[in-house]
């Protein structure tokens, strides 16, 4: 049995489908593209697919991940390409590697956000990053199956800074008025710290309120550097895997060399 890690995107409209609208979507791309799929054992055997900390619905992404088990084995970009073409534009499929390690979802410990404040100058932005980064504790509430349930946003933040808006105009934005645009790079911890949990939290400590709803998308997610406070590849590894040691490169190498070679 063969395992593909994928990573996929949400764009534009597509960021309002849900994770189970993802799934039927998905689930028919397989079946389209005639993926070799390996199925559970049991009475309703279905295909063996794990997803992995996907993005709420209503954000878009540029790092959502899954793994798929198939019965035959497949060339990783060639299955990349039939199912990127058998999904609607905005759910693409751009990267694809053979699972050759272990704990993809060990590996997800952080994601980095971005969020556009349409209406909300740079200035008044930066304040309100800087009033949340020197805050001890920023309390929020976020209701849940249970109901209303607050906790401490702040320890999960690793980093929260505004970025310059892009000089290319953007078709979706709802106007020509000001627009900050924030870097977030948040740890994945419990209960989980959500960007709106965040933008409740500038709320909260410096009264910024956007006047339309932040668009929220996420750039990254994979294994958080403490050292350097980047969020690598989770992929990475499996990539890393493929490539020959340094001393298998090195015998190879000394195997080519015809018998003789260098002598006077």
């Amino acid at each position: 049995m063969q395992r593909i890690r994928l990573r996929y995107t949400k764009r534009g409209r597509l960021r309002f489908t849900s994770h189970r609208d993802f799934q039927r979507a998905f689930e028919r791309a397989l079946r389209r593209a005639e993926v070799p799929m390996a199925y559970s054992a049991g009475f309703t055997p279905h295909p063996k697919v794990s997803y992995a900390n996907a993005a709420p619905t209503g954000t878009g992404s540029e790092a959502e991940f899954l793994e798929i088990a198939l019965a035959e084995a497949r060339d990783p970009e060639k299955l990349r390409a039939l199912l990127d073409e058998s999904l609607p534009a905005g759910l693409d499929i751009i990267d694809a590697v053979e699972a050759r390690t272990s704990g993809l979802a060990d590996r997800l410990t952080a994601s980095v956000w971005e969020l556009r404040l349409d209406g909300v100058g740079s200035e008044e932005a930066g304040r309100a990053v800087a009033a949340f980064l020197a805050a001890e504790s920023v309390e929020v509430s976020r209701r849940g199956k249970n109901g209303l349930r607050t906790f401490d946003a702040r320890p999960a933040v690793a980093a929260l800074e505004t970025v310059p808006e892009p000089t290319r105009p953007q078709a979706d934005r709802p106007g020509d008025g000001p627009c900050a645009i924030l870097r977030l790079v948040v740890r994945h911890v419990t209960p989980a710290v959500r960007p709106d949990d965040v933008l409740s939290g500038l709320r909260a400590v410096a009264d910024l309120a956007p006047p339309v709803p932040a668009a929220v998308t996420r750039l990254a997610q994979g294994l958080f550097d403490e050292e350097s406070g980047t969020v690598t590849d989770p992929l990475a590894p499996d990539r890393e895997a493929v490539r020959p040691a340094p001393s298998e490169a090195a015998g190879t190498a000394a195997a080519k060399v015809p018998e003789g070679a260098g002598s006077a």
